[in-house]
């Protein structure tokens, strides 16, 4: 397995149950793709410094799952070789009075980066195809009839038009949008809980909410499976990585990130003729001036 066979890309349709939840490779290989990972780490870091002196493409990560599938640990360990500079994160919870009074993408598009930088949405707008689809919290919207009124599925193949048209909008204008989909299994899933209450260290963790929503499991596989496949592009794919094997997902999000960085062919700007005329004088300022001295006023 490699990261094209987590690509799906609107070419053909996707069954959830036919999607693997994990690579199945043996532990022994896990030193090996701990290693490869760190290496794509510090390629992330060389390739993201270039992008954000460049200033011309930006990129947004986005991250959705079950809960337990991974996406904070994904954070924490593909993220390290990125400057924190460059790079904002946002966490899309549940929405604000303020956000419910505003159109469903209103906040993604305040948490866009500037060009030249990364976002990284744990979560994102597509939580309101996800929870407000297996929830039906549409039909509480204050919103008109003629937005609401109408057969669910209907009013999501609406949604899924409307984001395929906002990411293909954000190609156009400079933005690179990497959807990634981390595919924990059922099993897995209720191993990770039962680890959590274990722990002590990670009784945080845990919520009887999330029992709650585990019940729903269904209900969010085919939520899942009819999203991505109504916003599945050419330009804006979606990787469906198995999440079962934390050390393959991570290696797996690491490639996916270096290759949309690489894509971008970032590269440091080249500068006029006359500002490196000027650059070299100022070194010769530089070499010119004695131990323990400054350099000398130019304008005096």
């Amino acid at each position: 397995m490699d990261l094209k066979d987590c690509l799906v890309d609107g070419h053909d349709r996707i069954r959830m149950e036919d999607l693997a939840t994990s690579a199945g490779w043996d532990k022994s290989l896990k030193p090996k793709y701990v290693a490869k990972t760190a290496e794509n780490n510090q390629r992330m870091g060389e390739l993201q410094d270039r992008l954000y002196a460049d200033g011309h493409e930006g990129i947004v990560i986005l991250l959705q799952a079950m809960d337990a599938a991974g996406k904070d640990s994904t954070v924490k360990h593909v993220m390290s070789g990125i400057n924190p500079q460059g790079v904002d994160v946002t966490s899309f919870k549940q929405p604000s009075s303020e956000e419910l009074a505003h159109d469903y993408l209103w906040r993604a598009a305040k948490a866009l980066p500037r060009r030249g930088k990364i976002a990284l949405f744990n979560r994102s707008y597509y939580e309101d195809v996800l929870v407000v689809r297996v929830h039906e919290l549409q039909k509480g919207y204050a919103m008109p009839k003629r937005c609401v009124d109408m057969d669910p599925k209907e009013f999501f193949e609406r949604r899924y038009r409307q984001i395929s048209d906002f990411e293909e909008y954000l190609y156009e204008n400079g933005y690179r949008v990497l959807k990634l989909f981390l595919n924990v299994g059922l099993d897995e899933q209720k191993a990770r809980f039962l680890d959590r209450i274990d722990d002590e260290s990670k009784n945080w963790k845990f919520s009887a909410t999330d029992l709650k929503e585990r019940a729903l499991w269904p209900s969010y596989m085919q939520a899942y499976e009819d999203a991505i496949n109504g916003t599945a592009t050419k330009h804006c794919p979606w990787y469906v990585l198995p999440a079962d094997q934390k050390w393959v997902t991570r290696w797996l999000v690491s490639e996916a990130i270096v290759d949309v960085l690489e894509d971008c062919h970032p590269s440091y700007p080249t500068m006029p003729d006359e500002q490196k005329a000027h650059l070299e004088e100022c070194k010769a300022q530089l070499l010119a001036t004695p131990k323990g001295k400054t350099v000398p006023d130019a304008t005096a």
